[in-house]
């Protein structure tokens, strides 16, 4: 595994559990795209601010060598990052209307 690859591995994590709550809790959604961008979104900006504490992905190859618990952490991080990203949006629309 690269670091690329485990980064759009963690974005894909946020997408999936946005949209999954989305759909669990349809107060909540936004519909398939603006699920899918919240999620992108909470998740780049939790694993950014996790990545400072050493669990982004090149901390993570650690020059060849796979690190799987930093690995477990980043996943669950993004997972986190997705589903807060939806309701701070949420939030944020409804602060608006």
């Amino acid at each position: 595994m690269t670091g690329t690859l485990i980064s759009l591995i963690s974005i894909l994590i946020g997408i999936i559990t946005a949209n999954s709550i989305g759909r669990i809790y349809k107060k909540y959604s936004f519909g398939v795209i603006g699920n899918t961008i919240a999620g992108v979104f909470g998740s780049i900006f939790l694993i950014k601010s996790f990545g400072r504490l050493g669990f982004d992905p090149w901390h993570i190859m650690n020059d060849g060598d796979f690190d799987g618990l930093r690995l477990c952490i980043n996943i669950l991080v993004s997972a986190i990052g997705g589903v807060l990203g939806l309701v701070l949006a949420k939030v944020i629309r409804n602060k608006i209307n």
